[in-house]
């Protein structure tokens, strides 16, 4: 798949967001080089959609995956279509938090701006289908994927908490924010009891129209899942992130283009893009585990393929049903006989 150039900060004056002090407290100041947050790669990302397919965004510019592999590990083959590589995976469970970064509610029904709580308090449609994807026979095709003991995951994903965040450094129409913005928030919360932090939880940074997350959202990908540092009490950390730009604001290149099935097209179109980036970190949470010849991640494999879909009451377009409401999601790749795109297992 297109991967982003790789790149670290060679200074801490290169953010262009404040970033915190150990203490948590903004600083005027500009931090240590070790206290900044660090910007590693983009991994995975869903591709911006075609008339013909997925579109994947070359220019030459590929991100291999990469990272350390433990000692002694070789890529196993599986006969799948898909292979490991000895990375780690998010095993015994994903959990999942949201950042609502901007200055009035994104999606209906989303959170009161400034507010943060747990994830049952986040009445959108977002929300809802964070809280209803794990333990579905969707989400249960990523049990056939294991770690490096062979030990399947499992089919569990918590929508752990959120925050509105509606005050700090919040981007403005079509501002480009890059990785070391994002992981200056993320540290910031962490310091200031906004979110609580946890080395396992993907954090879903979600913005409002066409704030150019990442910097080339709509031409390069619609998302994109990462990873990076940031330093909280005076201590550095691995944090998991995904870019989750409003995909229906790019509606030509990141929206499947039917009927929105809840009568939210906004928050239809980015649970798509949303879920391809919780089961990739899922599976390669540190690009390094799961992925196939060609780089592409289990949810690349099958990047807007929707297989069978049917009407809603509405009029709108789904291919699954998850409690009480239908979401129109990409299919995932199954990690079993031959593999293939699948909706459930």
């Amino acid at each position: 798949m297109s991967r982003l150039p790789s790149f670290a900060l060679a200074t801490a004056g290169a953010l262009l967001l404040a970033a915190c002090s150990d203490a948590g407290q903004p600083t005027a100041a500009r931090p240590s080089a070790a206290d900044a947050p660090q910007a590693t790669r983009h991994l995975g990302v869903a591709p911006v959609r075609s008339p013909n397919g997925p579109q994947f965004a070359n220019n030459g510019n590929e991100l291999n995956h990469g990272g350390a592999q433990p000692n002694g590990s070789t890529t196993q083959a599986t006969g799948t279509g898909i292979s490991y590589h000895g990375g780690p995976v998010l095993q015994a469970q994903t959990n999942v938090a949201a950042i609502y970064w901007a200055g009035a509610t994104i999606y209906p029904g989303g959170p009161t701006p400034g507010s943060n709580g747990a994830g049952t308090a986040d009445g959108s449609n977002v929300g809802y289908f964070m809280r209803n994807i794990g333990g579905s026979p969707y989400f249960n095709i990523n049990t056939t994927y294991t770690n490096s003991a062979g030990t399947a995951i499992r089919n569990v994903v918590n929508y752990t908490q959120y925050w509105a965040n509606n005050s700090y450094n919040v981007p403005s129409t079509k501002t480009r924010v890059s990785d070391a913005n994002m992981l200056a928030m993320l540290q910031y919360a962490f310091n200031n009891g906004k979110l609580t932090y946890d080395p396992g939880t993907l954090y879903a940074i979600f913005t409002a129209g066409t704030v150019n997350l990442g910097g080339g959202f709509g031409t390069q990908y619609c998302a994109y899942h990462s990873w990076g540092n940031v330093t909280i009490n005076g201590v550095s950390r691995q944090v998991l992130y995904a870019a989750m730009p409003d995909a229906y604001a790019k509606a030509s290149a990141c929206s499947n283009g039917t009927a929105s099935p809840n009568a939210d097209p906004h928050g239809d179109a980015v649970v798509s893009v949303l879920v391809h980036e919780i089961e990739e970190t899922t599976t390669d949470m540190n690009g390094n585990a799961w992925y196939d010849a060609t780089g592409y991640e289990n949810a690349d494999k099958c990047a807007w393929n929707f297989g069978t879909t049917f009407t809603t009451a509405n009029g709108g377009v789904a291919n699954v049903t998850l409690g009480t409401k239908s979401f129109l999601i990409q299919q995932n790749w199954i990690n079993s006989g031959s593999g293939g795109c699948r909706m459930s297992w």
